[in-house]
């Protein structure tokens, strides 16, 4: 079985980018090149939710995941930012679903609709639900960011 690794984490810098960057660090992520895919769980996929990955390969190597992200820039006026992943699996395939916003319940109750309605249109034998949630605090006079990411297995060379 491959090991798909749920991950969080946030970031503050001066830009939009560095932010991203730096919530990408926080999840152990930030030296790969990010691959995003849709949302199907391969039905060898077993999920890991931790609380940042492991080293997954050289970096410089593309790494496949499913990815929510949320920035917020130096003069947002939200509270509270939030992005989430949500899964739905079974024996079989499953489902991944992302949402963000500025409202954590909102946004995790998007994923859990938003799998819901995904788990209706396939015949496949769904089991096991959950979501994991990254939120932070917006910093004034800072880009703010939050990712959640599941990457698919390890790393693989670019060339």
């Amino acid at each position: 079985m491959t090991t798909i690794h749920v991950a969080g984490g946030v970031g503050v810098a001066p830009t939009e980018m560095a932010a991203y960057d730096a919530a990408l660090a926080d999840a152990n992520l930030h030296n790969y090149n990010l691959i995003t895919v849709s949302s199907v769980i391969p039905a060898e996929g077993e999920l890991a939710v931790v609380d940042e990955a492991p080293d997954l390969g050289p970096a410089g190597n593309r790494l496949t995941v499913v990815q929510s992200k949320v920035v917020v820039g130096p003069d947002s006026e939200t509270d509270k930012i939030a992005t989430g992943i949500g899964w739905a699996t079974g024996p079989g395939p499953g489902l991944f679903y992302e949402a963000h916003g500025t409202d954590p319940t909102r946004v995790e109750t998007d994923i859990r609709r938003g799998l819901d309605a995904g788990c209706e249109l396939r015949e496949w034998t769904i089991t096991d639900r959950d979501v994991a949630l990254s939120t932070v605090e917006p910093r004034e006079g800072s880009y703010t960011a939050a990712v959640m990411l599941a990457a698919y297995g390890e790393s693989e060379p670019m060339f």
